[in-house]
């Protein structure tokens, strides 16, 4: 077998479906390169030389992990958890009984709506009295504001007993202020905040979105409000900083404590708009998923974006086919890889949290961003930082050498969403970000041009 040295192409040009040569480069104690050959025959094709259709069995034998030149050790993906906080077990109003209590309490529900109405007119007015020419915001109160506040606190009061809370049973008493100033509860509704507001007049922690609520707004603005943008990492931190709360509450409550938020109920309204029918099965526990990798609920939802465009069935799992028909892909050993690898229970079909695990598993690697700019610097070999069709299809070539003209027209237009046909480096870079899975196919040109200095050392890294 002859030698193999750094300029040697890692998947040498031969169709995608015939056996092919892996090339893996160590550094010995010496300090000198030594190189030993793989040999992958993978079999696609049956006796009268037409595609088996049947990719399941195949898929569950293909495990090599096709991400392992960015120091991937292979995708864990925890399962999928048995509790839906967000779950509404209400019965639905149906039946001749429902209707007629509807009908017979009409103007008692007409009578509590007029009185909620004036209530939160009247508390509105007293709230703006009291923060009329208030510039110092960062200190308590002054006490004649307070006590204008009690207005607003009494009209509170009466807009629970127009919701139907005639009379609160408290057990108990609390303790004073200055030995337990922080009270920790679990908001599970709209009622808990105006409740706690009568009672209590303490600062809140609260969405900044309700800052421009009319009326509310108004209120909680004079309860100097502790504002967290559920959105912005830094600002939920400096939130959790302040109070210190999810497992102390869970414990105090004796309740299951589960890594859900707000991005799982972004997820699970996404899906519900998309007439899933089952909306549940799309949460991944956001707040572990973004402790683990570093993506936002914002990038989750782009992600299933792209995850619902593959038509999932029923049970909300994608099959190989959808899965290659988005990605622009070809069956092929190494479109057969990745789904491998994201596929994790080896049935031939995935979850959306497999697929979010694995897009966010490659992004983490450190070595994903450098291997995206050295991909491109491959690419853009003609020094004007932009990469033409015909660039990109002598790149990708070298991993699936027998796509032709419309399959890499297809690949060049998710590269180039701008259509003046060239590519910028944003434009690339900000691609594979959304499709993480494709960095795979620009592996065989890092080893092909790894005899530069800058290459040397990437593939060093990369190895």
């Amino acid at each position: 077998m002859a030698d193999h040295d750094l300029s040697s192409p890692l998947l040498p040009p031969q169709p995608s479906d015939s056996p092919h040569l892996v090339l893996i480069v160590t550094d010995n104690d010496s300090g000198q390169r030594s190189s030993s050959i793989q040999s992958h025959n993978h079999h696609h094709q049956n006796n009268s030389g037409s595609f088996n259709n049947n990719h399941s069995s195949h898929l569950n034998h293909n495990s090599r992990n096709p991400f392992e030149f960015l120091g991937s050790d292979g995708l864990s993906v925890p399962g999928v958890s048995t509790i839906d906080p967000f779950l509404n077990n209400t019965p639905d109003i149906e039946g001749a009984y429902e209707l007629l209590k509807i009908l017979v309490c009409l103007p008692i529900a007409v009578a509590r709506l007029v009185l909620f109405g004036v209530c939160l007119l009247l508390g509105f007015i007293a709230t703006k009295l009291a923060l009329l020419g208030w510039k110092d915001k960062h200190n308590p109160m002054p006490r004649w504001r307070s006590r204008l506040m009690w207005v607003t606190r009494i009209c509170a009061r009466c807009i629970l007993f127009a919701f139907g809370y005639q009379w609160i049973k408290r057990k108990g008493k609390p303790a004073p202020r200055e030995i337990a100033p922080i009270v920790v509860s679990n908001h599970v509704s709209y009622i808990d905040p105006i409740f706690y507001f009568y009672e209590l007049f303490p600062t809140i922690v609260a969405a900044e979105s309700h800052d421009s609520t009319p009326f509310v707004g108004t209120i909680i603005r004079a309860m100097q409000v502790i504002y967290v943008n559920r959105f912005l990492q830094s600002s939920r931190k400096q939130a959790v900083n302040e109070i210190k709360t999810s497992f102390a509450i869970a414990t105090a409550l004796n309740v299951v404590q589960t890594f859900h938020s707000y991005g799982d109920l972004m997820l699970l309204m996404k899906a519900s708009q998309s007439k899933q029918e089952k909306p549940s099965s799309y949460m991944v526990e956001m707040s572990m998923v973004e402790s683990l990798f570093h993506i936002s609920s914002l990038e989750a939802v782009d992600f299933l974006d792209k995850f619902l465009s593959m038509n999932p069935d029923p049970s909300g799992r994608v099959k190989f086919h959808d899965f290659l028909r988005v990605m622009r892909l070809r069956t092929c050993t190494i479109s057969e890889e990745i789904f491998g690898f994201i596929d994790v229970e080896k049935n031939g079909s995935i979850t959306f949290k497999q697929f979010l695990y694995g897009s966010a598993h490659v992004m983490k690697q450190p070595l994903f961003r450098q291997t995206c700019e050295l991909a491109f610097s491959n690419c853009s070999d003609g020094g004007d930082g932009q990469i033409s069709k015909e660039q990109l299809g002598d790149i990708i070539r070298l991993a699936i050498p027998d796509l032709d003209d419309d399959e890499i027209h297809e690949l060049f237009k998710l590269f180039g969403p701008d259509g003046d046909g060239r590519v910028s480096k944003d434009n690339f870079m900000s691609c594979l970000r959304k499709n993480p899975l494709l960095i795979v196919l620009f592996a065989p040109c890092l080893v092909r041009t790894g005899s530069s200095e800058a290459g040397d050392r990437m593939l060093q890294e990369i190895v």
